[in-house]
């Protein structure tokens, strides 16, 4: 039973999208009710089926040799992962319809963009399911493959070009990746993914640097999905996409799968010990300390919203890699929190960003001078996922840094140290780059006519403000309240779950 579940939810948003292009629907409307409801079903099968707790690893197809099988399980990271997509997908999919009504593309097109877009949500639960690295793999190409289309949905130069580079940049990382799985079938007793690795040691002999170095490589093909540099460019190039996949390629689907992927590599393949106090640890370190400051530095310069909260991302994925490479299970616990917590923060700014490109048809920052007096719901809760980015004490954001600098100071490694400084840093580049924006659309300055604001300038209707209000509480209750949950990442984190 457990097993037919699982496929079920991987399943069912493919099965969903494709009959999405085979049945008439009379009315728009009855096509969005159809589309609702088989993403909240898959949602709520993902909650009955994580609620069943831990399962053993599911092989279901052999492909050579005992190592080479597809395989299914749901552990403590499949938890956390998997539920973050199924709880933020269906809210994601109810923004989608009032936004996708601007686009215009005809309803062939737009049938083809839901087909993709809920195969994605899929394809996601599929790496977050996925009993080893083959299974997680597969998954992880494909998820290449269903997003390529959304990236360039709307079919300008910008956006086939936009595409074109995701796709050429996911392919490298990919194949960098492949190197790190070859190995592990080579000098590891299997590919499943056990906690504390599954490196023989005694095959490895006096190869261990050879082996670090796979683990960087791997590290960096996985890297290139969440946006590491060198290899970041992609990400803010892809936000000439349609909002709702932009929200969901940075907060949910694409970003956090690559920094889940590293964590499945660093955790449970190659396995912590083995790399902590190595120079591939302080070399790895070195780098994502650098996004962190470099993807606010860019973000402080840029004027273009979307790209502005692009760069944002490119920064706040490498809080949850320095979490990851402190090698230590509070390191991986501020990973987590970060993980979840810039989710419903990243999500909810570029839903707001979203909200303001359709109803004020404003892209850039300049633009969105005295608008908050025309749509004040927008930018209340603009300003809120703004201050928890910031890292404010009493929303999420704050619980999460916090744990991120508290797992540096108590590692003792001084390049964590070192990267507290980088976290402080960005800490007051994100209160520049998003303050600027709600300052001028609060305090547009004396001479600011409002007359210039055209009077059509409103809040959307409640399909896109609904799912906006959900992530304000959430930002709030976490902010207050994580207690719990943080206490459910230890557990993951020292491998009881």
């Amino acid at each position: 039973m457990i097993l037919g579940l699982m496929l079920t939810v991987i399943l069912l948003p493919f099965v969903g999208g494709i009959l999405l292009n085979l049945i008439k629907f009379k009315e728009k409307k009855q096509k969005q009710i159809y589309i609702f409801s088989y993403v909240v079903l898959n949602t709520i099968l993902t909650y009955i089926l994580l609620a069943q707790g831990p399962t053993d690893t599911m092989r279901i197809i052999n492909y050579a040799g005992a190592k080479l099988n597809f395989a299914l399980k749901v552990d403590g990271m499949s938890m956390v992962f998997g539920g973050l997509v199924a709880t933020l997908w269906p809210l994601a999919t109810l923004y989608s319809f009032p936004y996708m009504e601007h686009e215009n593309n005809g309803p062939v097109h737009e049938n083809i963009f839901y087909m993709f877009y809920t195969a994605t949500y899929g394809v996601t639960l599929g790496i977050a399911m996925s009993g080893n690295m083959l299974t997680m793999y597969c998954f992880y190409e494909l998820l290449t493959l269903v997003t390529v289309p959304l990236v360039m949905h709307t079919l300008t130069r910008e956006a086939v070009l936009a595409s074109r580079k995701y796709f050429y940049y996911s392919l490298g990382g990919a194949a960098f990746a492949f190197i790190g799985m070859i190995f592990l079938i080579i000098y590891g007793d299997s590919l499943d993914f056990i906690f504390g690795g599954v490196l023989n040691l005694s095959a490895i002999g006096d190869k261990k640097n050879l082996l670090l170095l796979v683990y960087v490589f791997s590290f960096m093909g996985f890297g290139v999905k969440a946006a590491v540099c060198p290899f970041n460019s992609w990400l803010p190039q892809a936000g000439v996409a349609p909002t709702p996949v932009t929200a969901l390629l940075h907060a949910v689907a694409v970003v956090k799968s690559g920094a889940f992927a590293i964590m499945r590599l660093t955790y449970y393949s190659f396995g912590a010990d083995f790399v902590r106090g190595t120079w591939a640890q302080y070399l790895l370190l070195g780098i994502v300390i650098f996004t962190i400051v470099y993807g606010c530095s860019m973000a402080v310069k840029e004027t273009h919203i979307k790209r502005r909260l692009a760069y944002s991302t490119i920064s706040n994925l490498s809080y949850i890699l320095f979490g990851v490479l402190i090698m230590t299970p509070l390191g991986l616990v501020g990973a987590l929190t970060h993980m979840i917590f810039h989710g419903v923060m990243k999500i909810c700014s570029f839903f707001c960003a979203g909200a303001m490109i359709t109803q004020a048809h404003a892209n850039y920052v300049y633009e969105l001078d005295g608008m908050a007096k025309k749509m004040p719901k927008i930018f209340a809760i603009f300003t809120v996922s703004a201050f928890a980015l910031m890292g404010v004490p009493g929303l999420c954001g704050f619980v999460s840094k916090w744990n991120l600098a508290s797992a540096a100071f108590a590692s003792g490694n001084p390049m964590a140290i070192i990267g507290v400084g980088g976290l402080l840093i960005s800490a007051l580049l994100t209160a520049i780059y998003m303050l600027t924006i709600v300052i001028r659309a609060y305090f547009p300055g004396n001479d600011f006519d409002y007359a210039t604001l055209h009077e059509e300038i409103q809040d959307p209707d409640w399909r896109m403000v609904l799912p906006l209000t959900l992530f304000v509480i959430a930002m709030v209750v976490f902010g207050v309240y994580s207690g719990p949950l943080v206490n459910f990442f230890t557990s993951v984190a020292n491998g009881l779950i």
